[in-house]
């Protein structure tokens, strides 16, 4: 199965974390994985990878997957889950975050990603001030369009969902102090990307 099989706001930015994975990439962890279709993707570029996700069913349906170097997990990242502290050289999170503690979320993911390892983040915020408003408008026609072009926005049945609690302004702010050097941008389709290198 490629990423071709279906699109949606975080399947458009799968690209994204595919090529933030470094060259000779040993053990990659996506953390809630869904139905493994990124977990999929990041088999290509990883000796090894592990999806974790807490949802019974999203775990049924990506362990329908038919891919040998890819592990699936049921259970929550923040409780442990059997995963490696420190045991990954890049860690994956998308639309995952804010379904948590932010702070909590973020500093266990550092906690997982090994010692010169890359986490990479495709999150969520909401809107607080007029331009965000304005951005998230400019991403509507955008949106309709590459919808039409990929056959219709879908994805899993039963995967969870939930909204955002924190501002665009609130996620860049506490991700410069926490995660000191990463790469933040704000994309068009109601997401913002975050890439950040541990250091050794």
């Amino acid at each position: 199965m490629t990423a071709e099989e279906y699109w949606n706001h975080n399947v458009h930015y799968h690209p994204v974390v595919l090529d933030a994975v470094p060259d000779g990439c040993r053990a990659a962890l996506d953390v809630g994985c869904g139905d493994g279709l990124l977990a999929a993707g990041l088999a290509t570029r990883a000796e090894s990878v592990t999806g974790v996700d807490r949802s019974a069913e999203m775990i049924r349906q990506a362990r329908k997957r038919d891919t040998e170097n890819v592990t699936f997990l049921e259970g929550d990242y923040l409780d442990g889950a059997g995963l490696e502290e420190e045991g990954y050289d890049f860690v994956s999170a998308v639309a995952v975050i804010h379904h948590a503690p932010f702070d909590d979320a973020i500093d266990r993911l550092v906690g997982l990603l090994a010692p010169g390892g890359r986490l990479v983040v495709v999150g969520l915020a909401h809107d607080h001030t007029l331009l965000d408003r304005v951005i998230s408008g400019c991403g509507v026609p955008a949106s309709l369009l590459t919808a039409l072009r990929r056959g219709g926005k879908r994805g899993p049945a039963d995967m969870p969902m939930e909204d955002p609690i924190m501002t665009w302004g609130e996620v860049r702010q506490s991700t410069a102090h926490r995660l000191p050097g990463r790469r933040y941008r704000r994309r068009l389709l109601w997401r913002y990307t975050l890439v950040w290198d541990k250091p050794e």
